[in-house]
C-alpha cells in the first residue's frame, strides 16, 4: 500500500511539473491578485477537473472513449485549435499591465480553469496513458486506492503552491520582467505541445 501510494505521488509529481496552459494560468492569477485567497477559485477548480480526470483513468472510463476513432480526431482537433489560441494570449500577455486591467472574476477564472483542464489533450493523454496504464498493476481496492489518492492529492498540493509562487514572484518581480519571460517560454511550450497534438492528429 504504502509502494502504491508513492508510486501515484512520484509519477502524478513528474506529470504536473513541466509548464502548461493550466500550471501558467494559475501561476498567473497567483500573480494577479492582491491576496491569495482570491485565487483559490482556480486553484479549486483545475484540482477537481483533475480528480475527475484521475478518476477516469483509473476506472477506465476515459480510455473507452478515446477507443472511438471519430470522438479522438474531434477530441485532438478542438485541443489543438485551443492550445494555438491559449499560447497566442499567454505570450502577448504582459505582466505589468494585470494590475491595470485588474484581476478577472470568479465566474471567469472558473469557466477558464475548466477550459485549459479539460480541453487540453496533452493533459487528458498523460492522465489515459500514463496514469491510467500504470494503475493497472493495482490489484486489490487497497493499493488501487492509495494510488489514486496520491495522484489527486498531488494535483491539489501541486496547483496550490503554484498560486502561492505565483503571489511571491510578483512581490520580488515588481516591474514583472521574470513573470513575461516565464511566459514566452511557456506559450513556446504550449505551441510544441500542439504541434505534437498536429501530429498525432495526422497519424489518427
Amino acid at each position: 500500500m504504502v509502494t502504491a501510494f508513492l508510486h501515484g505521488f512520484i509519477l502524478a509529481g513528474a506529470l504536473i511539473l513541466p509548464l502548461g496552459p493550466q500550471n501558467i494560468f494559475i501561476f498567473n492569477q497567483g500573480a494577479s491578485h492582491k491576496k491569495l485567497r482570491l485565487a483559490m477559485p482556480v486553484v479549486i477548480t483545475a484540482a477537481l477537473c483533475d480528480t475527475v480526470l484521475i478518476l477516469m483513468a483509473v476506472l477506465g472510463v476515459s480510455m473507452i472513449i478515446l477507443a472511438v476513432p471519430q470522438l479522438q480526431i474531434l477530441f485532438y482537433t478542438v485541443g489543438f485549435l485551443f492550445l494555438i489560441y491559449i499560447g497566442w494570449s499567454i505570450w502577448k500577455s504582459e505582466a505589468k499591465s494585470v494590475e491595470q486591467k485588474g484581476p478577472i472574476n470568479i465566474k471567469k477564472q472558473i469557466i477558464f480553469a475548466l477550459s485549459v483542464s479539460l480541453l487540453n489533450p496533452h493533459a487528458l493523454l498523460d492522465t489515459v496513458g500514463v496514469i491510467g496504464i500504470n494503475s493497472v498493476q493495482y490489484t486489490t481496492s487497497l493499493e488501487l486506492s492509495a494510488f489514486t489518492i496520491a495522484c489527486i492529492l498531488v494535483s491539489w498540493i501541486a496547483f496550490f503552491l503554484l498560486a502561492v509562487v505565483g503571489r511571491v514572484m510578483k512581490r520580488i518581480d515588481k516591474r514583472g520582467k521574470a513573470i513575461n519571460m516565464i511566459n514566452k517560454l511557456s506559450a513556446l511550450t504550449i505551441w510544441a505541445i500542439a504541434l505534437f497534438i498536429a501530429m498525432q492528429l495526422f497519424v489518427a
